[in-house]
């Protein structure tokens, strides 16, 4: 199952399918809180807050929904600086779907998604959470086929030809004792 995830040309195609998706689901949800101002505008902060605050109210009980590690964390973290994670959260979603929707930097929009998906449904939320989180750990394991039919077809190699540069024969850049090209000013 794993060769064919990562080499196969039909699961290229079906992964590219369920990438665009997932992305447009980051998307659609990113533009509403992009746009609204209790997420990015005058009241930053308060969308994120009533979030969190429910959240911690999941924290009670014999059998609680939120774990108590995670309620501290609400607490001690998320809610003093409600304001910067209603950017982080808004814009964040924005370029996880951006980049899952283009086949950009696919792996790291992939997992970057899943860690946000998976805080979500730390917090105690489900709804399309599970689902979305194991279609992001399916494309990341996937790597670059789940991106071939994208912009990562041009992107990666670009990426691995400029940071290889300089990075020794491990990571494919000059070998021990070649000239190495100086930068003037």
């Amino acid at each position: 199952m794993a060769a064919w995830l990562r080499n196969n040309e039909y699961a290229r195609w079906i992964l590219a399918v369920v990438r665009i998706w997932v992305g447009v689901q980051w998307t659609e949800a990113a533009v509403e809180k992009v746009g609204s101002p209790v997420w990015t505008g005058a009241q930053a902060g308060v969308a994120v807050s009533r979030f969190l605050q429910h959240a911690l109210a999941l924290t009670g009980g014999p059998h609680p929904s939120v774990q108590g590690w995670y309620g501290a964390f609400i607490r001690d973290v998320a809610l003093p600086h409600a304001k910067v994670f209603s950017y982080l959260v808004s814009y964040g979603e924005l370029l996880v779907g951006i980049g899952l929707v283009l086949g950009c930097l696919t792996t790291a929009a992939a997992v970057a998604g899943a860690v946000m998906n998976l805080c979500y449904l730390l917090a105690g939320t489900t709804s399309t959470n599970p689902i979305l989180l194991v279609l992001e750990m399916i494309i990341a394991f996937a790597g670059f086929n789940a991106a071939y039919v994208g912009m990562d077809h041009w992107v990666i190699p670009y990426l691995r030809r400029r940071l290889g540069r300089g990075a020794g024969p491990q990571a494919g850049g000059p070998a021990a004792g070649t000239r190495r090209h100086k930068l003037t000013a």
